[in-house]
């Protein structure tokens, strides 16, 4: 395979070709190699009762084959045409049960040759499980049997998989409702054989309509008529036996939510007329509720083309939206409508009012809550009992009530009031256990609902338990994770009087495994799993979080890793490598916070730098580069400033330490990190090269907004001018390794913005190498491609760093 590079700089006479090179996928050296190419432990997933573990296998990575294939972009959907399910799906490719308190996997008998599966899902009484498998020609609908492991061929590859999952369990545990192609479908058009039948004309309206750059977007009429046909499905209802009972006409079904009593099917479809700005799942719709017969109910939401496009953050539309089933009751839907008709510009007492609204929709939705800020999720206790949460972007800030659904009248209960990111002060989320209608709500025992917390605090990260009583809101702390040497995740709570609950442990050369403890007795540890440390060459590296501040006083971190038998006390000069992604902040205090935890197993996968500790190499992993802008000014006004001094911060931290020649320093990163490294290269003289990948350089290409700012370019063009590295081309002077992928599925990060880019840095004189990886999107995938991004890592430090 070549890897074929072909670049281009526009002059006003024309084109001409600057550089052209053919190069053969390369391997990196042995001590990268190694790591890189490692056996992938399997996922892993149990049944609600944790009887039964499902062990998922699939490849440490796909190849370029995988990645070769018919692929259509439409309206952000990327799909395989002849298979019909998504272009970028990662199969599992073995599954194995077994008994949680066995010993032995038990290889799951009948699955299909060479199988690609997908959707793995349970039944609600956890006795089966459904899964697709896609073969050369389209997608099948399996089942496996859980006592017997084995699996059973349910329908022929004619499932439409899209949209993603295309199929959802009835609550008699005995019927699958199941997206299928139509059998009249129609064949797609193969535009490239067309000749034009005219030109493509848009049209504004003349009112403002500001949307964020998507990938992807229908372009024309042949688009739409692809993408419809793409996503229109015919619904059965298929037993365990296969036979198959038409339930809908054909129809672009884009939702299918089934009521608690199984009485009920509410379905979304998607409507015309299509929009060339916007991605699907922002095009007109309507919801209507059918009884489980298919007789139609009612039509309980329409959201029209004119409803689609929201201004800005936190605007919403105006209709009726986050419509679902309430978890606690047979068939009773809520949803949320804007106040301030979905313009936070709006001044009012409060921005969004919720409503409920009994199946079969005879009587008016009723209210039940108002929320001050945006309304965020909702977890259903039972008829006095639900707890609510509301969310506002520019404070950030973000609130928890306790309401009672049935007597509105009854004021809130704040419970939490607090900065989203200020991560030392969450409390944690409130745990939830599945009814009688095999829903979660929350778990209760009597008055007492019970929170799960990260636990980061300025010493450190330790999980806890706490018990809230809904009565008095006071909060009792039944566990404290007591590791200081391991990482415990705790799961979730299994037994509450008998304090079983779920954990996973880790430690830096540790693999994570699962266990069942019980909090109320020491030493109680019952291991589930045992998977094995993959990466033995780097067990024995140093590897702690360092903290340090910035020339402001704002404290900072970072995850330090040193080779293995590094003498700190001769304290060799070694060169550095930096791996960041900045994070905007309205308040310094959340600004400062760490979540990082150095007894984290150190897992080296392609996107980071560890892999060069092998090498010699000092590694800084995760360093903090906090932008920070309190009260009426936004984080990215200081922009440049505080990114230089994030890096000179981090530079002069490990330089204290004296493990590093500070004139031999790299740093690196992906997407927003990418932009971060070449502003840095850019703006200060603190690096000898840098590595971006799949970054966006020009602002102006971006011009309604990226990452957290909401300003449009034309209301502060000299913050995406002066942001922009391509703006600022002529300034760069410092090596850079610009890599990208062919066909980046980001929006903002289209892989123009790295090609013209180099072109700039071309045209002016600047040290830089481009490697566009084929058929790679914003996330990397095909081994062959993996391999040889590091092959290009390691040549570029090795010219400009190391050496």
């Amino acid at each position: 395979m070549k890897l074929k590079v072909t670049l281009f700089l526009f002059l006003n006479f024309g084109f001409f070709a600057l550089a052209q090179e053919n190069l053969t996928y390369q391997k990196p050296s042995k001590s990268i190699l190694d790591l890189a190419d490692y056996e992938r432990a399997p996922t892993v997933a149990t049944d609600t009762k944790n009887e039964n573990i499902l062990f998922m296998y699939r490849n440490t990575y796909k190849t370029l084959d995988d990645l070769n294939q018919d692929e259509l972009r439409l309206a952000g959907l990327r799909i395989n045409p002849t298979t019909n399910i998504s272009s970028t799906v990662t199969y599992t490719t073995n599954l194995k049960l077994r008994k949680v308190n066995g010993k032995n996997e038990i290889q799951v008998a009948g699955l299909p040759n060479n199988p690609k599966i997908s959707n793995v899902l349970w039944s609600p009484n956890d006795k089966k499980i459904l899964f697709s498998h896609t073969t050369a020609t389209g997608v099948e609908l399996w089942v496996i049997d859980v006592a017997s492991a084995q699996a059973t061929k349910l329908t022929d590859a004619t499932v439409n998989a899209n949209l993603g999952n295309p199929f959802s369990w009835l609550p008699d545990n005995e019927t699958i409702l199941v997206k299928m192609l139509p059998k009249n479908r129609k064949p797609l058009l193969d535009s490239k054989k067309d000749l034009p039948t005219g030109p493509i004309v848009s049209n504004t309206s003349g009112e403002k309509s500001q949307n964020r750059t998507y990938p992807d977007m229908l372009k024309n009429k042949n688009d739409e008529f692809n993408f419809e046909n793409a996503v229109t499905s015919e619904l059965y209802k298929v037993n365990l036996n296969g036979n198959a009972v038409l339930f809908k006409e054909a129809a672009m079904f884009f939702g299918e939510r089934i009521s608690p009593d199984g009485n009920y099917i509410m379905l979304t479809t998607i409507q015309k007329p299509f929009s060339y700005v916007v991605p699907l799942y922002r095009f007109p719709s309507k919801t209507v509720v059918y009884d489980i017969r298919g007789k139609e109910i009612k039509t309980v939401n329409e959201v029209p083309l004119s409803e689609i496009m929201p201004k800005g953050f936190m605007a919403v539309r105006k209709g009726k939206r986050e419509m679902a089933w309430r978890t606690d009751k047979p068939a009773t839907l809520y949803y949320a409508v804007a106040l301030d008709e979905g313009n936070p510009a709006n001044k009012v007492e409060n921005r969004d009012e919720l409503f409920l609204w009994d199946a079969p929709f005879t009587a008016e939705p009723v209210s039940f809550a108002k929320t001050p800020q945006r309304f965020s999720d909702i977890t259903w206790g039972n008829d006095n009992l639900a707890v609510l949460s509301d969310q506002w972007y520019d404070t950030r800030n973000t609130k928890t009530y306790l309401i009672n659904p049935s007597n509105p009248a009854q004021a809130p209960k704040v419970i939490t009031d607090r900065n989203s990111q200020d991560v030392y002060s969450d409390p944690g989320n409130f745990q939830t256990k599945k009814n009688q209608y095999n829903k979660y709500v929350l778990l209760l025992e009597k008055d007492n609902a019970y929170r799960i917390g990260e636990g980061y605090t300025k010493e450190g990260q330790f999980p806890f338990i706490d018990e809230f009583n809904t009565k008095t809101l006071q909060t009792k702390r039944l566990y404290t994770s007591p590791y200081k040497d391991k990482k415990e995740d705790l799961i979730e709570i299994e037994d509450v009087k008998s304090g079983k609950i779920l954990v996973q442990i880790q430690s830096k050369s540790e693999y994570p495994n699962y266990y069942f403890k019980n909090i109320y007795k020491k030493n109680s540890l019952t291991p589930i799993t045992d998977f094995k440390n993959p990466f033995e060459s780097i067990k024995n590296v140093s590897k702690e979080v360092i903290k340090y501040k910035r020339k402001d006083g704002l404290e900072l971190s970072g995850t330090l890793y040193l080779p293995a038998g590094y003498d700190k006390a001769k304290k060799e000069k070694l060169p550095l490598l930096i791996w960041a992604y900045p994070a905007e902040y309205k308040d310094r205090n959340s600004a400062a916070q760490s979540t990082q935890n150095s007894n984290e197993f150190t897992f080296p996968y392609y996107g980071s730098f560890v892999y060069w500790v092998t090498k010699g190499y000092v590694v800084l992993d995760d360093a903090a580069f906090p932008i920070i802008g309190e009260g009426t000014t936004e984080p990215n006004d200081n922009f440049i400033s505080q990114l230089v001094d994030n890096a000179a911060a981090a530079i002069d931290a490990v330089d204290a330490l004296g493990y590093i020649n500070r004139k031999k320093v790299a740093v690196g990163g992906h997407s927003y990190g990418a932009f971060m490294t070449a502003n840095l290269l850019t703006h200060s003289n603190l690096f000898a090269c840098g590595i971006a990948r799949s970054g966006a350089y020009n602002r102006t290409l971006t011009p309604f907004g990226f990452q957290t700012e909401q300003r449009n370019y034309w209301e502060v063009p000299e913050v995406y001018n002066t942001m922009s590295p391509f703006m600022n081309a002529d300034k760069m002077k410092t090596p850079i390794l610009l890599v990208h992928g062919e066909a980046d599925n980001n929006p903002g990060t289209f892989t123009l913005q790295t090609e013209r880019y180099f072109q700039a840095l071309k045209g002016l004189g600047a040290p830089a190498r481009m490697v566009i990886l084929p058929k790679e999107s914003h996330g990397y995938a095909a081994k062959e491609n993996i391999l040889h991004l590091l092959w290009e890592q390691d040549q570029f430090l090795e010219k400009y760093l190391k050496n």
